[in-house]
């Protein structure tokens, strides 16, 4: 069963930065996807930025494209979200996301990802 672990959220001011991290565990082989996701109850769930294991080009939802950087760590089986020039409207909760592909064309927000973690709020104040 693959596990994610996410962990760096917190509280920043306007024009600040955050990193986030995810680190998945509980399988042993396979190419996969990792995304990280932003929802506020109430409102539906966003694609942020994704990125395939075997390299490519990352995906990131407009409204981040420019300030936010996806990247694999050297550690194994973990990614990292570079959150530069927040802004209010991105607070929210972000989750990590997972799912095993055999390519990266899959990687993008339009593929279900089948494992989730349990989330780390990021708040911007004005």
């Amino acid at each position: 069963q693959v596990q994610l672990v996410e962990s760096g959220g917190g509280s920043v001011q306007a024009g600040g930065s955050l990193t986030l991290s995810c680190v998945a565990s509980g399988f042993s082989y396979g190419s996969y996807c990792l995304g990280w996701f932003r929802q506020v109850s109430g409102r539906e769930g966003e694609g942020v930025a994704a990125i395939w294991r075997g390299g490519g080009s990352a995906y990131y939802a407009d409204s981040v494209k420019g300030r936010f950087t996806i990247s694999h760590g050297n550690a194994k089986n973990t990614v990292y979200l570079q959150m530069d020039s927040l802004e209010p409207e991105d607070t929210d909760k972000y989750y990590c996301a997972f799912r095993f592909s055999s390519t990266q064309s899959t990687c993008d927000f339009k593929t279900p990802y089948g494992y989730w973690g349990q989330g780390t709020q990021v708040t911007v104040s004005s």
